[in-house]
């Protein structure tokens, strides 16, 4: 991004200084561009940022939709110079080429650009175009099931060959040599990572091999393959993980990490033994998408207060509630990057380790050989740490641990397996805490689950049925006057809805968001802990009393904002917490 650009921008009052200022740092420290953070801490949106760059160098802003790009057209510029560069052929009339830049501005791109006109011959018409509108067409050049048969044949021409003798490769050695099932793998890792996938499945289905994609808590089928390749894909797998592809009756789980479009990305695998052959399961950790700021969580309002507030405190605890897969460890990395400076040492046991985060010492525990949850707690308290995360509080003796190490002057924040915040303090009762620690150290309950988000592209307005009406005015009525200023309702309610287009690969939806219930100890809250009988239903009543915002709630807020559908936070709410 020019200086010009960015000082436009700060006497627009769009960006102030002193955001300038951390964004320089972050860009030096990550080695990110300003203006990729400027967009993912949501200062300015990506449309508003180009339409002022747009403005500010008089070159037209272009929507672009992969679909509407011919393969033909696409030859005009190599892969590797399209993603080097950020370069994207449009159309081509005779000798006029246009294309799309994310950085006209910048020299090399210029340079580029020239040199391909000088060598196809022809002139070009630039136009600006949006990072999300590149990445969708440069997903063009590859498509995963052409790329896979193409290794495919590699591999059925190999085994052709006439066979010389020689001498008998181990395992190992013919999974290495066998170079189309390392570019199978590599081929599925790479368009998971570029669609956005959590997880990637890899499993006999049949007489085929199914291959799965995760993506915004959906599982989609991405491609079949023949079964014969399910042992050589797995061993593949396994030599990359460091387990042992001779041992196909246990389960086995490993780790390794690759280089994606420029980022480095974690994958953590592990097999699973079944009566057809071996399933895989990988969760990609893509730290660019999952290590986010708190206000991109979805955290808001007296929400985002409460949480602000609490990780001020010097000591105490921050609990984080839900199932598994809800966002917690997303929530919990973000406020952990947010407290990461020289002055504090921060502390974390995993299980496992999701992301690393420069600057946190981070460990991962081990229970077979005797390193638990509880007995890390016992060393990392003798690390001076300021700040303490726990992956999970699951025993008496961890619950005990962690709730000392919060009342000797550290911040702590773990998570337990609650469906909601009211849970949570008879919960720690359960596991044998004393009830007088509770209210001294718990300082903040946080429970959220993840839900899906509209996309921004194709999203549909539309006029509420009487049944939607009723749902949302009920819960609107529930709310906290403080929250129901903030909002206005007319008479007639409009609300979004799903529609498809191909920003979204024609699903209506593009990413996910938290939504959360945030309760505090109030001193309230502490007489009923204090109580011989703590019940969630007293405890609820004091989270009303409080104004405490819903999960429900909060998903209404995040529908009338034209984030997500009603639907969407009726089935994450309604179904989820009956369990």
């Amino acid at each position: 991004m020019s200086s010009d650009f960015i000082q436009h921008l700060i006497e627009k009052k769009l960006l102030s200084q002193s955001q300038f200022s951390n964004l320089q740092k972050e860009s030096e420290k990550e080695g990110k561009p300003i203006e990729e953070l400027i967009i993912d801490k949501g200062i300015i949106s990506e449309r508003d940022l180009f339409r002022k760059k747009s403005d500010f160098f008089q070159i037209p802003l272009r929507r672009v939709f992969s679909d509407q790009i011919p393969n033909s057209v696409l030859e005009e510029i190599s892969e590797e110079a399209a993603r080097h560069y950020k370069i994207i052929p449009l159309k081509r009339e005779g000798d006029l080429l246009e294309v799309g830049m994310v950085n006209p501005e910048d020299f090399s791109s210029q340079s580029a650009l020239d040199f391909i006109a000088k060598q196809k011959g022809v002139e070009t018409k630039v136009y600006l175009i949006v990072p999300s509108d590149f990445n969708e067409v440069l997903k063009k050049y590859r498509a995963l099931k052409e790329e896979v048969r193409t290794a495919i044949e590699e591999l059925e021409k190999e085994e052709e060959i006439e066979k010389k003798p020689r001498k008998k490769a181990t395992a190992v050695e013919k999974v290495v040599e066998e170079a189309p099932v390392s570019k199978i793998v590599a081929v599925i890792l790479r368009h998971a990572v570029e669609g956005r996938a959590s997880d990637i499945h890899i499993e006999p289905f049949g007489d085929r091999l199914r291959v799965r994609f995760r993506v915004d808590g959906v599982l989609y089928s991405s491609l079949f393959l023949e079964k014969k390749l399910l042992p050589s894909v797995v061993s593949r797998l396994k030599v990359m993980s460091n387990l042992r592809i001779d041992e196909t009756r246990v389960p086995q789980d490993g780790r390794f990490h690759l280089i994606i479009s420029n980022r480095e990305i974690d994958f953590r695998i592990a097999t699973f033994p079944t009566s057809q052959g071996e399933k895989v399961a990988i969760r990609v950790l893509d730290p660019a998408t999952a290590i986010k700021d708190i206000s991109q969580l979805g955290l808001k309002g007296k929400n985002l207060e409460l949480v602000e507030k609490a990780m001020t405190l010097p000591f105490g605890s921050l609990i984080f509630c839900g199932p598994t897969g809800c966002g917690k460890s997303s929530t919990q990395y973000a406020i952990l990057r947010q407290l990461n400076n020289e002055g504090v040492n921060i502390v974390s046991l995993e299980d496992p380790v999701e992301y690393w985060i420069n600057g946190v010492n981070q460990s991962q525990i081990r229970p077979e050989i005797g390193y638990t949850f509880a007995a890390g707690l016992r060393q990392v308290v003798r690390q001076d740490p300021d700040i303490i995360m726990v992956g999970e509080v699951r025993d008496r003796e961890t619950a005990e641990l962690v709730t000392h190490a919060a009342l000797t002057g550290h911040l702590v924040l773990f998570t337990l397996h609650t469906n909601n915040a009211v849970g949570a303090i008879p919960r720690l009762v359960d596991l044998g805490v004393e009830r007088f620690l509770i209210p001294p150290t718990v300082k903040l309950i946080i429970s959220q689950r993840l839900i899906r988000k509209l996309c921004p592209d194709c999203k549909q307005k539309v006029l509420a049925n009487k049944e939607e009406e009723r749902i949302i005015r009920e819960e609107l009525e529930r709310l906290p006057d403080s929250e129901r200023k903030r909002i206005k309702i007319s008479d007639r309610l409009y609300i979004y809805k799903p529609k498809g287009c191909s920003a979204c690969v024609n699903k209506g939806f593009k990413g996910r968001i938290g939504i959360f219930e945030v309760l505090a100890v109030t001193k309230e809250l502490e007489d009923i802990i204090l109580a011989a009988e703590t019940s969630e239903s007293r405890i609820e009543k004091e989270a009303e009393r409080q104004g405490m915002i819903t999960l429900k709630q909060d998903g209404i807020l995040k529908v009338l904002e034209g984030e997500t559908f009603l639907e969407e936070v009726l089935k994450t709410t309604e179904i989820r917490e009956d369990i």
